[in-house]
């Protein structure tokens, strides 16, 4: 006799029941269930708490796979497994130390080495401080200008923007390559401000890249605080000739093995059409990453507990897809592209949540114009839940890779004005998720998920 799996024994035979009731009150249905009796929380609380900051290649991010495998296996998935991913192992080594020297003065100022950095010297380093706030003004004063010193990009995240997403994506290039800017201007170092809207003293670390660079060219790079950043700025316009010392002992090992997690339900009418739902399992290491992106990860096992309870048996195969190494690689979202190239999958939508736990509002939309304007369609159903929000834009970082002919891509779109107090710093723990916040998430997600799933994708 074939297996019979738990959920296809919960879903068998819904076809008709769920033909019979209006989107109306399967949404109401799916709300309920996420308010009610959701795991997102009780998840993202094991994730935080019992085993905390999962960077790519730690010993942590080995437990969160093995945990959220076994965790999608008692949910009764018709198939749970790994996907192989070799992924980059950086280690920060020692709490990193810095100071502004302005004469006979030592000022401690709050840094923290940038994913990827080299570590400075063991004394650390100590170098005079030149400020800019971009790029260009870099390339004006040149090499006879920045030789021998430790290059301060102060740019901040513009707080004109309401999208914060987009203050963010106007700062970020200093974070990424500018030690590789600085580098080939013969400076010995670089220090960032932190890609962070308010004033606080949480510097916050992210990925960097020396570009091709020769190894023998790469200079430390750190993140400074938003008010060490403050301080060391206006200190300079009263003495330009300040120096400032940092001391890191970051390194980087050889590539190790490590996994995606995937948890699959067979679609009932297309099995071969795949829809995937999902966030990355790796965080930052300062903290145990629980905006960024445990609440995505949970949201995303949720949608299928959800459909589990109510009793839904979807048409087309649905994933749940976590992803390993979006962070300092993005490795994990292009090893599942090219498995699915390789076994010639078509995937028809994907859903990201990687923005926080914070209330939803929306989603952010990759498609054609005909898809656009159904899911946009939506707008009456989500009403009542206060989504409001659908527009063109970034779906998300490890969905970004899938190339199937026909495919729609939407990203979770939560409220974003307290995002940045604690992406890739160490205040994002456990303690800054709502459960109630992030419980609509779930029941967003789950619910744009049912409706494509019904409607299917127009080409």
């Amino acid at each position: 006799m074939k297996k019979i799996t738990v959920v296809a024994l919960f879903l068998l035979g819904t076809s008709s029941l769920f033909a019979q009731k209006t989107d109306e009150q399967v949404l109401k249905e799916i709300y309920k269930q996420a308010l009610t009796n959701s795991k997102s929380y009780t998840w993202l609380d094991h994730l935080s708490n019992d085993i905390g900051a999962r960077l790519s290649g730690s010993a942590n991010a080995e437990k969160a796979v093995q945990y959220t495998k076994a965790e999608m296996e008692k949910l009764g998935f018709d198939k749970v497994y790994l996907q192989e991913v070799m992924v980059p192992k950086w280690v920060r080594g020692e709490k990193e130390t810095a100071y502004i020297l302005d004469n006979k003065t030592k000022t401690v100022v709050p840094i923290c080495a940038l994913g990827g950095s080299v570590a400075t010297a063991k004394n650390g380093l100590t170098a005079e401080v030149i400020e800019v706030q971009n790029f260009d003004e870099l390339a004006v004063l040149g090499a006879a200008k920045v030789k021998g010193k430790i290059v301060f990009f102060n740019r901040p995240m513009d707080n004109e923007k309401i999208e914060s997403f987009h203050a963010y994506s106007g700062a970020v290039d200093q974070r990424y390559a500018g030690a590789q800017k600085a580098a080939e201007l013969g400076a010995v170092g670089t220090i960032v401000r932190s890609l962070n809207l308010r004033l606080d003293d949480f510097p916050h670390t992210g990925a960097q890249s020396y570009g091709d660079l020769p190894k023998s060219k790469y200079i430390p790079t750190a993140a400074i605080s938003t008010n060490g950043a403050e301080l060391l700025s206006k200190t300079l316009k009263k003495n330009p000739k300040l120096n400032f010392y940092f001391k890191q002992s970051c390194e980087q090992f050889e590539d190790v093995l490590s996994y995606n997690v995937v948890g699959e339900i067979k679609g009932s009418v297309t099995p071969e059409n795949i829809m995937v739902v999902g966030g990355h399992l790796d965080s930052w290491d300062l903290a145990d990453g629980s905006h960024d992106d445990g609440a995505g990860v949970v949201q995303s096992m949720d949608v299928a507990n959800i459909f589990k309870n109510i009793g839904y048996k979807p048409k087309n195969t649905i994933r749940v897809v976590l992803f390993m190494n979006e962070e300092n690689g993005l490795r994990g979202g292009q090893k599942y592209e090219e498995l699915s190239l390789k076994n010639n999958e078509n995937h028809i939508f994907a859903l990201e949540s990687d923005s926080g736990g914070f209330s939803p509002r929306g989603f952010s939309l990759e498609c054609n114009k005909a898809n656009f304007d159904q899911i946009a369609g939506f707008n009456t159903l989500f009403e009542p839940y206060l989504i409001h929000s659908f527009v063109e834009g970034h779906s998300g970082s490890d969905i970004g890779p899938l190339t199937s002919k026909n495919i729609v891509k939407a990203g979770l779109k939560p409220d974003s004005q307290r995002y940045f107090d604690y992406h890739h710093a160490a205040n994002d723990k456990f303690d800054a998720v709502d459960k109630r916040e992030l419980e609509l998430g779930t029941g967003t997600m789950a619910s744009l998920m049912y409706l494509m799933d019904q409607r299917g994708i127009l080409k």
